[in-house]
């Protein structure tokens, strides 16, 4: 049974999230404190964490860049906010994917499955040997999904991970933005272009030189992406 954070001060939106969630056969914790549930989410074994914006004591925001540093696990962020100022700030600092309230209980508990899906295919194919990546300088090691630029390691998220890998694997492809979005995040895109333009530029600011002037991960403006070789 997987199990899952719920980092939300409103009790009657907490209590409807887990309720929906438990029914799906999750098992499912609560705290309305920013300040405690980052000490449960940095002490526990949580599968995934939601969290929400707008807590007392510590925000969000601190909270996930808090997580980020130190742990490895799937972030939903919620908020009341609609400003994508927000969504691009959380995104930035990891969270790996983002919901405005109110939202239908059905989508976040699709949301949840995916993330968990997706995260557990690329935590357990340890087992499963592959070919390293080497491409001018950048390696990945799909075994151990380590990220190397010139031989130091770059730490990645797990969907900036996903991203790398999926664009190194198929060179000089190009990739729409809706089209990245449904294959890293498992959802229909419905506009959502923009997590995977923060994602690619959080990615960019951790394995190119110039950021600004990327060498492995091409603009293709108007349309996507591509891995550049």
């Amino acid at each position: 049974m997987k199990n899952i954070l719920i980092i939300e001060d409103e009790k009657a939106i907490a209590e409807l999230e887990r309720d929906y969630l438990e029914s799906h056969g999750f098992a499912v914790h609560l705290e309305g404190r920013g300040d405690v549930g980052l000490q449960k989410a940095l002490e526990g074994s949580y599968d995934l964490i939601i969290l929400d914006v707008m807590l007392p004591r510590v925000d969000g925001f601190e909270i996930c860049r808090e997580i980020r540093q130190k742990l490895n696990v799937p972030i939903l962020m919620v908020t009341a906010k609609k400003e994508d100022i927000d969504k691009i700030r959380g995104l930035g600092l990891g969270a790996d994917d983002y919901m405005t309230k109110p939202f239908s209980p059905s989508e976040l508990v699709a949301r949840v499955k995916a993330h968990l899906a997706r995260f557990e295919r690329l935590t357990m194919n340890h087992s499963e040997r592959s070919d390293d990546i080497r491409i001018r300088g950048l390696s990945i090691d799909k075994l151990s999904r380590r990220v190397m630029i010139h031989d130091k390691e770059s730490l990645l998220t797990s969907k900036e991970y996903e991203l790398l890998l999926l664009l190194a694997s198929h060179p000089n492809r190009v990739f729409e933005k809706e089209e990245l979005f449904e294959r890293i995040w498992g959802l229909d895109s419905n506009g959502d272009a923009a997590t995977v333009t923060v994602h690619i530029r959080r990615l960019r600011e951790k394995i190119e030189h110039d950021p600004s002037k990327p060498q492995y991960i091409e603009t293709i403006w108007g349309v996507g992406y591509r891995f550049k070789v």
